[in-house]
């Protein structure tokens, strides 16, 4: 067997496609991971629990999506190929063919998902730019059909994570995947159905980020923030709320990526 695991996966896919064979290989590495056997280096430990929290679909996706990257880097790399690195929306758009076709084979693929969502969880009860939410009274999760908002969709995969590592009380776990009507590539997941007190004021939010380790990113909006690592953005009152039973801030929803190194 390879050393690296994904050695192995990449050739499986691009020679088998998403054979028994192929998904098993997956299914392996991921399990790997979800029992502390072995990690992703792009992760640190406290971002690993994140990971492992969204749950097997979103690491096996994260993996498709790492192929589907290094397939458009590797051929322009080629003997026969002048062209230069993959563009953004090239590779976003590979990801997202690769990442249905593994998600079909997988059982993940939910066609007509609204109705689906709607007979199993419950009606929608709010819609935004980023995300179509649904909830049925009485129940302890919402489910979320999020679209993405990033470059890539291996970083709208990562900003799953990263919410999960920072906001571990509001932990989004992917359960499947879909095309709404308009044609946007949708990842469907559940986090806690929170109850709101009132939204949080600005200094409620300073001081919670302040606390790990962010500050203010001087953009003048007083919504966004950084670390060392990340980028946390979106962090306006009507995506934090105050929890009744703790009387803290609770961050349900933002925008969150790694910092771009220079």
């Amino acid at each position: 067997m390879n050393e690296n695991p994904l050695i192995a996966i990449f050739d499986s896919i691009r020679e088998n496609g998403f054979s028994a064979y192929t998904l098993q290989l997956i299914d392996n590495y991921t399990n790997n991971i979800l029992n502390g056997r072995t990690n992703i280096h792009r992760f640190n430990l406290q971002e690993h629990a994140g990971l492992c929290t969204a749950g097997a679909p979103l690491i096996g996706a994260y993996t498709v999506c790492s192929y589907a990257r290094a397939s458009l880097e590797s051929s322009r790399v080629s003997p026969e190929s002048q062209e230069s690195s993959p563009s953004n929306w090239e590779i976003d758009a590979k990801q997202e063919e690769v990442l249905q076709q593994w998600a079909v084979a997988k059982k993940l693929w939910i066609p007509e998902s609204e109705k689906w969502i709607i007979s199993t969880f419950g009606p929608k009860i709010a819609q935004g730019a980023e995300a179509k939410v649904y909830y049925k009274e009485g129940d302890i999760s919402v489910v979320k059909e999020r679209t993405s908002i990033y470059a890539t969709l291996s970083k709208a995969l990562e900003a799953i994570v990263l919410h999960n590592a920072l906001f571990p009380e509001t932990p989004m776990s992917v359960i499947g995947f879909t095309r709404d009507s308009e044609g946007l590539f949708r990842i469907i997941l559940t986090q806690p159905y929170i109850d709101c007190l009132r939204l949080a004021t600005k200094a409620e939010i300073d001081e919670m980020v302040g606390v790990k380790g962010f500050h203010d990113n001087g953009d003048g909006n007083g919504v966004n923030y950084i670390s060392d690592r990340v980028n946390l953005e979106d962090m306006h009152p009507a995506n934090v709320f105050v929890d009744p039973q703790s009387n803290k801030p609770i961050c349900i929803d933002c925008i969150v990526k790694f910092v771009k190194k220079a």
